[in-house]
């Protein structure tokens, strides 16, 4: 039996989880991608804490007009600008399954632009 694109992506997801996991030093930024919006977050796995999190529907990114590969650099962006001012410098990128292209590479890329090392 075939597997669906979800299954798919769920598998791809548990393996790339098992090696790549935050810290307090170095924690994780988590993408989530729908079919509109795209959502990112900087975890903490080790106390299981959101440092921060943005996404295409916060205020500021959902007043911006433009395709949907911009408006994931400025979710990038303002993830990586909310990280800096909580004092995190240093990253691990997981890409939660999907592939790195598009608006998940777009969001690195903002993420990047704005100060983030990864």
């Amino acid at each position: 039996m075939a597997l669906s694109k979800n299954d798919r992506r769920q598998r791809i997801k548990n393996r790339i989880r098992k090696i790549v996991s935050g810290t307090e030093t170095k924690p994780r930024l988590s993408v989530f991608r729908s079919n509109k919006e795209i959502y990112a977050q900087i975890v903490d796995d080790v106390t299981g804490e959101t440092i921060s999190a943005a996404s295409s529907r916060d205020n500021d990114v959902n007043s911006a007009k433009g395709t949907k590969i911009e408006i994931a650099a400025l979710v990038g962006k303002s993830v990586a600008e909310k990280a800096l001012k909580a004092g995190v410098e240093t990253i691990s990128f997981d890409r939660g399954g999907y592939l790195y292209h598009g608006r998940v590479k777009s969001l690195a890329e903002g993420a990047r632009e704005a100060g983030l090392k990864f």
